[in-house]
């Protein structure tokens, strides 16, 4: 990088390191290494939480998949938007979770279920949290080689190492210093701060995008430039898009219910200040989201047109030789295997043979091709990179069926190794191919600040990560297996350790673990493995006859499905396909695969080919999850003997201690003054409490609270769902009965630019404005509250540690005994 982009990347980089050594000094218990000492207001929460959520890894995988979809894919994913909002204005899930003052889902889950499912549970989440974590830092490492242009490999004192390694290490090193530092109190300092910091780092790079980059002759020409069914602006126009689809958001939408709590740490819900704040960070995310999420698909969107635009094909043709040339001495090095010579020479010359992309296939030339499935073959023809191309014939090339039943075992092993490298070629390039071009974009200035954004969001997952899995094996599976329990010095020591356990892991795995699928569906695939949680959470917060025996048969039933789907993924192309063709298996496993299929076409499609398992990994945790919901409902119905105390989990009517039984006088008083109001003021309050009961609004809102609350909901549903989602649904089908003119084919275009552009670009710069201002505020009075509470000696229970006994946490066990004996 030029010397202004390390300056402008080392800057803001080093101002975070400082926000955690000045942090760390205020933790002085469990409950802090875990929780920040349950006193973060909702903007830190808000913040902090949204760029922990997103993520380095998150970002090249929602790059992946709107490189492949496009606006169309995001047009059905906003449909998650309304949905999520409503879930966050009532707060569904996360308001019970704070209720029941747990810090880990583990303690949740003794308390709801018994501490033999505490153990199991943690030991499954562990597994699945690590292994899902395995390729985070490999990901984040080879963004960073790509984009910054590093050499594969380097010799220090005559010895080779991998560059890839090398970063690795560097940044875990850095993430494992925050999280042991203070534990959960830096990581949301530093995460706030890189919030606070990204944001506009955001509106910087969109701004130059726009400037760089036309709508009309650069953008929307390319991203039209496709055939029937794969429509990149017309959402109604999917139906052969594979992957990231209409069923992907189906997928979505179950889990926004099922799995609201399942994935990754609960440090930000358990370290509000109270309920109330963790619901409205929860409702302002809403806003703080909308922006991001924007910036993500220009992003994709401007990398496809680079790379499918005759005005940049010689630039582009140029940054993808480069690209498939160091993607391909990436997957020989991590095989420790040289390239030979005839092979280096031999794509060379193949490279050189390219020629540049002088033009495209228009939509109309595409409507010419009378067979549809000429059309996409032509396409795939058209879109295929001809550097990938090259690059994969080296490492093995296709086989035909005949071809690999004459081979001999040895040969057929051979064969699928390399085609296994072959698969993590590919997966290399298509991942990288965005951060190289957005390389090849940006000037000087930008490369820096983007490289510092990209470190931030690498950062703030890790840090989060390993904090999480960390305090799920010392606090979910060790801490409930001992019958002693630890000083709080050593339990911090031994969670320090097992943070630096779990980067230890995260660096081996993803130094060693060849990924061959996209990002998101590595993580669905992976996530089956704890798809299971998503019932025994949700219904064990609000369904008082869910039972310990459905429990354990959702978790452990859908785990052993998921094992399965992983091993079938990760050795169809070297081991299973050669096996079912070379038997001759393969046509009649393809006929059956098709006839399963064939009802939920065209989202769903099965059929057997060489290079992919048959059914992806979304399909697979959507199977999962359904499953094991059935399972948990009816164990549970056949078990249940006595309805679970859901009172004293959540510490309501007589159980309210601290924070919740102030809430519930000034709800006492609210009520009784409301009593008190005239019969035609209680009838129209009465009239409208279904709406305020559907947004959230409740006892405990403030004015200005309501204000936000009914600017989401207007904003979300009213703007987001009913005028952009519905109006647009309903233009669509009453336009194809004849009912409304029908949308012309340049409406999409249109839209997009004013919906997910010019609309968003407003949003950015006040979201911008707004929460750098507010979420300021509140770290500041983050770090007045902890400074107050060292001069009033720390106020820390030393049996907030994340023991249960008899299902109530340890440090509330007097006071219910208490309550109860009152009774």
């Amino acid at each position: 990088m030029h010397p202004i982009d390390w300056i402008l990347f080392a800057l803001p980089v080093a101002f975070v390191i400082y926000t955690a050594i000045r942090a760390q000094r205020y933790v002085h218990g469990v409950a802090d290494f875990l929780s920040a000492g349950r006193i973060a207001h909702r903007y830190v929460l808000c913040v902090a939480g949204a760029e922990a959520g997103m993520g380095l890894i998150t970002l090249v995988g929602n790059m992946e998949a709107y490189y492949n979809s496009g606006f169309a894919y995001s047009f059905w994913y906003s449909l998650i938007a309304p949905v999520g909002m409503v879930l966050g204005l009532v707060g569904f899930c996360n308001y019970r979770f704070r209720e029941t003052r747990a810090m880990t889902l583990g303690q949740f889950f003794e308390m709801r279920y018994s501490r033999p499912f505490r153990i199991t549970a943690s030991f499954i989440q562990a597994f699945y949290g690590v292994l899902n974590y395995g390729i985070f830092p490999a990901v984040g490492a080879r963004f960073m080689m790509y984009f910054l242009q590093l050499p594969v490999s380097f010799t220090l004192f005559g010895v080779r190492f991998s560059t890839f390694a090398a970063l690795m290490f560097v940044a875990l090193a850095l993430a494992c210093f925050i999280a042991c530092a203070g534990g959960q109190i830096t990581i949301m300092v530093t995460d706030c701060v890189q919030g606070i910091l990204s944001y506009p780092i955001y509106l910087v790079i969109v701004a130059f995008f726009l400037w760089r980059f036309s709508w009309w002759n650069d953008l929307l020409p390319a991203v039209s430039a496709r055939p029937d069914g794969v429509s990149f602006l017309n959402p109604f126009d999917t139906g052969d898009l594979r992957d990231f689809n209409i069923f992907f958001v189906f997928s979505g939408l179950l889990s926004l219910f099922l799995m609201r709590l399942s994935w990754g740490s609960r440090g930000y819900d358990s370290a509000a200040k109270d309920a109330h704040e963790a619901k409205m960070g929860a409702v302002l995310g809403t806003w703080r989201a909308g922006f991001s999420s924007m910036m993500y698909v220009l992003i994709a969107v401007v990398a496809y047109s680079f790379n499918n635009h005759p005005r940049f094909a010689e630039e582009s043709a140029r940054m993808r030789a480069n690209l498939a040339a160091k993607a391909y001495e990436d997957v020989a090095f991590s095989s420790k295997s040289a390239i030979p010579a005839g092979e280096a020479e031999a794509l060379s010359d193949a490279f050189a043979a390219v020629p540049p992309r002088t033009a495209f296939t228009t939509r109309e030339e595409y409507r010419a091709i009378e067979e549809h499935d000429a059309q996409m073959a032509h396409f795939k023809a058209e879109t295929a990179d001809p550097f990938l191309a090259a690059a994969s014939e080296v490492l093995g090339g296709e086989r035909s069926e005949d071809e690999l039943a004459a081979m001999s075992p040895e040969d057929r092993a051979d064969w699928g190794a390399k085609r296994a490298r072959n698969q993590t070629l590919g997966t290399i390039f298509t991942q990288m191919r965005v951060p190289a071009t957005m390389r090849a974009i940006l000037p000087t200035g930008l490369v820096g600040i983007f490289c510092a954004m990209a470190l931030f969001l690498m950062l703030s997952t890790d840090t989060t990560y390993l904090h999480g899995w960390a305090s799920v094996i010392i606090q979910d599976f060790l801490l409930p297996l001992r019958r002693a329990a630890w000083s709080p010095a050593h339990q911090i020591r031994y969670l320090r350790i097992a943070i630096c356990g779990v980067a230890a892991f995260g660096f081996i795995f993803s130094y060693y673990f060849g990924q061959v699928d996209f990002i998101l569906m590595f993580f669905a695939i992976t996530g089956a493995l704890w798809m299971a949680s998503g019932p025994v959470i949700t219904l064990g917060l609000y369904w008082k006859r869910g039972t310990t025996a459905a429990a354990f048969a959702a978790l452990i039933l859908g785990a052993a499905a998921a094992i399965g789907a992983i091993f079938a993924q990760k050795y169809w192309v070297s081991s299973l396909y050669p096996w079912i063709a070379a038997n001759g298996f393969g046509p009649s496993l393809d006929h059956l695969l098709r006839a399963l299929s064939s009802p939920f076409e065209p989202w769903v499609h099965w059929e057997l080919t060489a290079d992919k398992f048959p059914i992806n990994s979304v399909e697979v945790g959507v199977m999962t999850q359904v499953f094991t919901l059935l399972v948990y409902i009816v164990v549970s119905l056949l078990t249940c003997r006595t309805p679970f105390n859901m009172e004293r989990m959540l510490h309501r009517g007589k159980y309210a201690i601290g924070d919740a039984k102030h809430r519930m006088k000034g709800a006492e008083q609210m009520k009784g003054a409301e009593q008190m109001k005239g019969d035609a003021e209680h009838q129209m309050k009465k009239g409208s409490s279904l709406l305020r009961s559907i947004i959230g609004i409740d006892s405990n809102y403030t004015r200005g609270d309501k204000a936000l609350a009914w600017s989401v909901f207007i904003y979300s549903f009213g703007w987001g769902f009913i005028v952009c989602f519905l109006g647009n649904v309903a233009w669509h089908f009453l336009g194809a009965h004849g009912i409304l003119p029908e949308q012309p084919e340049s409406w999409w275009g249109i839209w997009f630019f004013i919906g997910s552009l010019c609309i968003a670009c407003v949003i950015g710069i006040v979201s911008t404005i707004w929460f750098g201002i507010c979420s300021t505020r509140d770290l500041l009075r983050l770090f007045r509250d902890l400074e107050e509470r060292e001069r009033q000696g720390g106020g820390l229970n030393a049996l907030d540690d994340g023991r249960v006994e008899g299902h109530v946490s340890l440090a509330d066990a007097e006071e219910v005994a208490r309550i109860e004996a009152e009774k």
